[in-house]
């Protein structure tokens, strides 16, 4: 009877902690969306008013870009939560009391990590799933009323792309591409052969049959002398370039991850893993540079969600400590947590993709530094 008791009490303190914990996490939220709403439309006016936007696209505007807010706050909301939700407890000698009982720290703050696993799930979906769906939807809501003709991405149509395939070493122009017909417009290909010299393709158009690009009006130019200046070696109404191995797919994904040259330009986790994993497969030869940066931000970008499970290792010490402390030493405390964790992501990200780090190490660093530091303050707490 006492261990069902004592069972029964668990289950109370476990509903009771996470009752308490949705209110601050609530006001933390709404306070965070009145804000970011009244930035949202002062920083968007001149965009809504240059696309002519009503005020239902305008609100579906808002809505579409209500994940990537999600996703840039939702760590700093469950952090500022957890710290008004422990500081209260302790404040009121709840958490002593429940000590006192027998029940231990890390069995007490278990509705904690259970939310803080929930958030990491949550972080992934919005963060893989959601967002980048909505950013095309963006795109469509302004483009309803007035079409934006120098606009890089429109639906499924391309425009003004170069990369370069790193099996291959291949540069390509791409004028305009379909990702519906493969069919591409005003292509230009430059390549470099075994002796040094370069030869480049330009054609009014290209398209993908039986496994062969076809270029159409097509004129070869090959490398003349010392300067690099350029000569037709012949002009043709059809050009079969059997020798290029790159397929519709492969191109797909360089389009995608032109913008991402970017690669190394940006330091944020910001491509989703299903486009780096698809690059890396089709890509592998990839300078180290390159291939530094991208691995930097695939890990990265699978270390961002475990930051709200991280929040909570990190909350509990801070909050979690006996005594009667002043509210505000838990906001300036979740403060300097999250300006020193940016830092160190921002360090971490910058030295992986300069391949100065490891990187999978350099994306993981700051999730590795605050865990061991929660762990490590969890266990020193009385």
């Amino acid at each position: 009877m006492a261990a069902l008791g004592l069972t029964c009490a668990m289950r109370l303190h476990d509903r009771y902690l996470f009752r308490e914990l949705l209110t601050p996490l609530a006001y933390c939220l709404g306070g965070f969306l009145i804000f970011w709403i009244s930035f949202f439309f002062f920083k968007e006016m001149a965009t809504i008013q240059d696309k002519k936007l009503n005020l239902l696209d305008t609100t579906e505007y808002c809505a579409a870009s209500l994940p990537e807010f999600f996703v840039l706050v939702m760590p700093i909301l469950l952090l500022l939560a957890l710290l008004y939700a422990l500081t209260h407890h302790a404040r009121h000698h709840e958490l002593t009391a429940l000590r006192a009982a027998g029940v231990g720290l890390w069995r007490l703050c278990a509705p904690y990590f259970v939310v803080g696993l929930a958030a990491s799930v949550f972080y992934f979906a919005l963060n893989e799933i959601l967002v980048p769906r909505c950013l095309d939807w963006s795109e469509q809501i302004k483009t309803r009323h007035v079409q934006a003709e120098t606009n890089p991405k429109i639906k499924t149509r391309y425009t003004n792309i170069n990369f370069r395939t790193a099996r291959a070493t291949r540069i390509w122009y791409v004028g305009e591409y379909d990702t519906g017909s493969t069919v591409i417009v005003n292509p230009n290909v430059t390549w470099t052969l075994p002796d040094g010299s370069w030869r480049a393709l330009r054609a009014s158009s290209a398209g993908w049959s039986n496994g062969v690009w076809f270029f159409y009006n097509a004129t070869l130019c090959t490398q003349s002398g010392a300067d690099g200046h350029l000569v037709p070696l012949f002009t043709t109404n059809c050009f079969a370039a059997t020798e290029f191995a790159e397929t519709p797919k492969e191109i797909w994904s360089n389009i995608k991850m032109s913008d991402s040259q970017t690669l190394r330009g940006s330091r944020e986790a910001d491509i989703p893993i299903r486009d780096l994993r698809e690059y890396l497969r089709l890509n592998r030869n990839l300078p180290a540079s390159d291939l530094a940066a991208l691995l930097t931000k695939y890990y990265g970008r699978l270390a961002a969600p475990w930051t709200c499970l991280v929040v909570v290792l990190i909350a509990i010490p801070f909050g979690a400590q006996s005594g009667r402390r002043n509210l505000f030493f838990g906001v300036a405390g979740s403060i300097a947590i999250c300006f020193t964790y940016f830092i160190l992501q921002s360090v971490g990200m910058t030295i992986g993709m300069s391949g100065h780090l490891t990187p999978w190490l350099a994306a993981w660093l700051p999730n590795l530094f605050f865990a061991a530091l929660g762990t490590v303050l969890i266990l020193r707490t009385r």
